[in-house]
This record gives C-alpha cells, structure tokens and sequence, in this order.
C-alpha cells in the first residue's frame, strides 16, 4: 500500500501550495539550463516535502518555488515525481574504471563518492585522484586519506611497534593529503597491517588532523583479547575520534554475531559521547550481510603477520594448523552466528557446500578455501533487522552502501540496490522512516558529517547535484543470487548542471568533478530545522570587500538578508538576489547565495564566515564565486544558533 504521506503530497494541500508560492519568482523572461516544473521537492532538510520547481543555470541551483512559464533550453515534466537533492555517498570503493560511466551508482540518485573508505586506496589523493578521473567522470569524486594505507607505507605487514621517526612520517602524509584535500582520515583498524596499530599510536597519529575539524571513519576493530565484540569495537572508534579532536564516524555500523539485538546499548553509547561534545556520526547500509575478504576476519592477526606468504607458511605447519582451524571457527560463533552464514561469491558456493563435499570442519574449510586462493572474497552474514531499524532511525545516521561505482559484478546487491532500497523498503513499504529524513540522511546530513557546504540541499546557490524518482515505483531488485539487477523508479539525475540519467537511462555525459575540501569546511552536526540562526560578515582584501547579514528562522526554509559584495579589480557590485540555506557550527557559518549585478546578470556563490568564535586562528570570509577558486579575505563577523 502507497504511504499515505507520499500520496498526499501527490495531491499536495493548499495550504503546502502557499509555501511555493511565498517564493519570490525571477522575471518572467529570465532564461536557465534546466528548469524541473511541478515536482514534489524534499530539499534535504528534513522539512516537510512541498511542490515547486527547480531551476538550474551555470551548474548551480538559482531557483526554487513557483516558477510559473520560466524559460529554459531543457524542461523536465516532475509532476507525480520527488526531487531530491544528488545522494553523497560517503563510504565509497568505487573503482577507477567505474567512475566514468558510474551506472550502477546514477541509477540509485548517486551523484558523489568519497573514496578510500576503510582507509584504504593510495597514500596520496592528489595523485590518486587525477588518475581516477582520467577518462572523465559521470559523477563527483572526493577522497579521504587512508589511515591503513599511510600505516602500510611506513610498517608494511609485520606487526612491530612504530619509532618515532614512523610516526612522524605518518602524520606528515595524513597532513599532506589534508592540504590536497581530503575529507577526513579513514580507517579501517579491522584489517592487517593497520590492525595491529595500538589506540595510542592511532590517537597520536591521526591528531594530526585535528586542526582541520575533520572526521575519523573507522571499521570498528574487533579483537579476540575483547571477545570480538563489536560494542568494544565501536567504543574504540568512539575514543580514538575524541581523543585525537575528530568526529568520530561508526562507519558501516553493524551490531554483530552473538552481540545482535544491542542496538539500543549502541545507541546509548554514541548519544553520550555527543551529549559531552564529542559529536558522533553514523553511516549504515540496508543489508545483514557485508563482504570481504574471506580471510580478512576469520584468520587471527598473529597468523597474518607478515603478509600473504608467511600467512601461507603458517597453515601448513602441523602444530598451528589445528589453532587456525579453532581461530577461525570461533570467529565464524561470534561475529557472525556460524558458518552457515558465509557465502563465497567467486566461486557460487557457500562455506557449508566445500564442508560437506569435502567432509571437513568449517575452519579447515576456511584453510583449504584460501591455500587454494588467499584473495576469496565472502559475503558474511552479520545482523538484525531490528539493529538496522533501530540504527536507520537514530537522527545522525547517514545511509552510505559500502560499494562505489563499478562496471564489475561485485558479488553484493549494494552496488545496485542500496539508496532505492531506503526508499522503496524503509520509506514506502514499511514506514520505517519518512521520505524528508530518508532524503537528508542521503544528502544534507553525509555532506555535513564530511563538512561539504555547497551540496546536499535544494537551495539557491547550491550546485546542480539533483536527482528525481517515482516515489510509487522506487526500489531494488538485485539480490545475492542476482547482484546486478539494476534498481527501478530513479528517472533523472543532474550532475553539477547537465543530465547525466535521462528517464531512467544514463547519458553518457561526464560533468562530475574532482571535489576537494578546505580548512574552513568543518564537519559538523546538520544545522537542525528547530535552531535559528544568524551571521554577519564585514571583510576586505585587494581583490573583494564584502557586507553580509542574513539569519533564518525555525521551520524556515530559505535564508533571508542582505549581501554587499564588491570585486575590486572590475568595480562590479553584486548584491543579493535570493538567499539559500545557512549551515552554522561553532565560530563558522555559511550560506548558499544567488547574487545580481546592476546589469541584471547573476552568479551563484557561497559565502562562509570562519573561526568568528575569538579561536586561535584570526577570522575569516571565503567568497567561492560562480565557478571561480575561493578567495579567502580577512573578516570581522559573528554567528548566532539557538
């Protein structure tokens, strides 16, 4: 049965039609790239979804409401249809030669990927990434730097203790990558070698990154000195972001094995991290399976020490073998309930198949299955349904699928299904949560956690990352046994201005970029629809001087305001044609801005207000203009949120 809700914003109310209207309109000539008309907008803020249109021009949103007979080179008819911003998603393995084409990820509304999840990929985006984006890209492109790949550059595979020398090298790398651009420091602490990293050398190293205000995503370590507890896990995530001054970010969170069902302690746990300040993040995907390696949870870390070949060595010695074989069945109790839940999708079998055609336990099944090919991935079954209920529902969380743009089959109905599956399952089908905070926790929310300003929200001055879905006919196909059905009801997808996904079909089209953050994109809470807020900005330099002053209400969905801001060089003055979404933190805001010159011409820009909180760092104004670099001016200023 259709959600009520969706259906009535199908034959929206009249009083939900006033809030469209209440928007001014530009002039009745005025010419755009894209106009989206008569859609039913959920705008990433978790506000109450409301039918509009959606203009775009110059790869930037610059007008949302009613629109009337607005001209544009391309019309999209959205009546019956939602439009949402592009989904982030923010714990990404996409592939190099996935990205240029990235089908699997346009049609679930993916629109950017942040790589090196797990902490995995290159030691160096500003090279990684260029090489990524070589035969173009059909989609945005970031990258965090890789905890696990910096450790494995300075301590390849063997289990020692880091010198000070190490250590010293790491945290210049993780620096490096910071200044080229990374969006926080990944880690996935589960795997070899950086698994054998000790809390305190992490917390060292990765506090290099406090200065950043960035983020610390971490697939939890479970240890056997722990029981393999997940709750252990997530509770070191917790300390060392907090520790180290980073958010930390339970990544792909999942209460597993003998620990299911303990949401509700999970979520208390992270509630009060946040409730002493140290803001905790969340990021999940709708499945109770997870792949990886076969080896990489099953084999204990002594066993592994060293890499692949002594790993080898090892299995065949006479007096460790039967250790291993203990080793990885008690894994196999713990973290996942047995070995009836482990798939091995390389070779179409499951563990229980090679048990019984072999006639041999299921750790020396896990041995033989590796001696044959040490790089066997598994699909493992881990959770809960009502561990995923409970997770998907706590207000910070962010829905990310784990998977990235692929042209392979992975052998996971993530990489087709994820983001549709929210909203066709857990929006329509059961209710679990609303499409308004399903839309967020796929946009808004994940571009906060990574401090991303100018994506993740219908608004003025907003890039054109959009997408449009049929809220009647969304949803995933693939599965285990069919990983690659391709999910339905995604219709159109707008990369940075230009039509990437057309009904239903991908274009072709390679507009994605490169995105890069700077040091005033904090991570942060989302801005939350129940706090006020206000800032203003008086700043100069040879090249820009600026006035601003602008707030927005509770339960607002635009900013309102005035904005002065003077380009030196050309002598042209623009001001405030219509104003976006303000996002705020402490000492720092931002908003989105559409801004007209005395001519009638109009640029898209943003405009952010840093360290304004009497911080070590004098304040600051960044000016991102149109398309142009930011420039970043010195500034006196202040920031209000109640």
């Amino acid at each position: 049965m259709m959600n009520r809700k969706i259906a009535r914003w199908l034959g929206a109310a009249p009083a939900v039609l006033l809030l469209a209207q209440a928007a001014p309109a530009l002039a009745k000539d005025a010419a755009y790239d894209i106009v989206i008309k008569g859609g039913t907008i959920v705008d990433g803020s978790g506000l109450a979804a409301y039918p509009g249109d959606v203009a775009i021009a110059d790869g930037h949103i610059v007008a949302v409401g009613d629109l009337g007979k607005a001209k544009a080179a391309k019309t999209i008819d959205a009546a019956g249809l939602v439009v949402a911003p592009g989904f982030i998603n923010i714990h990404s393995h996409a592939e190099p030669e996935g990205v240029s084409t990235a089908v699997n990820m346009l049609t679930q509304g993916v629109t950017t990927e942040i790589v090196n999840a797990d902490g995995g990929g290159g030691n160096d985006i500003a090279t990684q990434l260029p090489e990524m984006a070589a035969n173009g890209l059909a989609e945005n492109l970031g990258a965090y730097v890789g905890f696990n790949a910096v450790w494995r550059d300075a301590m390849g595979d063997r289990d020692l203790r880091p010198t000070p020398e190490q250590i010293a090298s790491m945290k210049a790398a993780i620096e490096k990558n910071l200044k080229a651009g990374a969006w926080g420091v990944a880690s996935g602490l589960d795997y070899r070698p950086s698994y054998y990293a000790k809390p305190e050398e992490v917390i060292d190293i990765v506090s290099v990154a406090k200065p950043w205000r960035t983020n610390f995503p971490n697939h939890d370590r479970l240890r056997p000195e722990d029981n393999l507890s997940s709750f252990k896990g997530m509770e070191e995530t917790v300390l060392i972001g907090e520790k180290a001054g980073l958010v930390p970010v339970i990544t792909h969170i999942k209460s597993a094995g003998k620990e299911r069902g303990n949401a509700p302690k999970v979520l208390e746990m992270v509630s009060a991290a946040t409730a002493r300040g140290a803001w905790t993040a969340i990021d999940i995907y709708p499945y109770l399976a997870g792949q990886t390696m076969l080896q990489a949870f099953l084999v204990p870390g002594w066993a592994a020490d060293g890499g692949r070949d002594a790993m080898l060595a090892r299995f065949k010695d006479p007096k460790l073998r039967p250790q291993l074989v203990e080793a990885a069945e008690y894994a196999m109790a713990t973290r996942l309930g047995g070995a009836e839940g482990i798939a091995l999708p390389d070779l179409g079998k499951r563990l229980t198949d090679i048990m019984a055609a072999e006639n041999i336990r299921a750790g020396e099944a896990v041995l033989r299955t590796l001696e044959r090919d040490p790089y066997t991935r598994a699909n493992m079954t881990f959770g809960d349904e009502k561990d995923v209920i409970a997770f998907l529902q706590y207000p910070d969380t962010a829905v990310a699928c784990d998977c990235g743009a692929s042209i392979e089959n992975r052998g996971h109905p993530r990489y087709f299904g994820s983001f549709p599956k929210i909203l066709g399952h857990y929006v329509r089908d059961t209710g679990t949560i609303t499409m308004e905070d399903a839309v967020r926790k796929m946009s808004a929310l994940p571009a906060a956690i990574i401090g991303m300003v100018d994506r993740g929200h219908i608004a003025p001055g907003m890039r054109a990352d959009v997408m449009v879905f049929d809220p009647k006919t969304v949803r995933d196909h693939a599965t285990f046994d069919a990983p690659t059905l391709p999910s339905d009801g995604v219709r159109h997808v707008i990369v940075n201005g230009v039509a990437a996904l057309e009904g239903g079909a991908v274009t072709g089209a390679k507009a994605g970029a490169v995105l890069l953050r700077d040091a005033h994109m904090p991570s942060r809470p989302m801005t939350g629809t129940a706090v006020a807020r206000s800032f203003t900005v008086n700043g100069q330099s040879a090249e820009y001087s600026i006035t601003l002053t602008t707030k927005q209400g509770v339960g607002e969905r635009f900013a309102t305001g005035t904005v002065k801001l003077n380009d030196v060089k050309s002598g042209t003055v623009w001001t405030a044609d219509r104003l976006g979404t303000v996002q705020t933190a402490k000492g720092w805001a931002s908003v989105t801005a559409v801004l007209k010159d005395k001519a009638g011409n109009r640029k898209a820009a943003t405009l952010t207000l840093d360290r304004a909180d009497g911080g070590a760092e004098a304040p600051v104004v960044s000016i991102a203009l149109g398309s142009a670099p930011a420039a970043v001016l010195p500034a006196k200023g202040s920031v209000q949120a109640e």
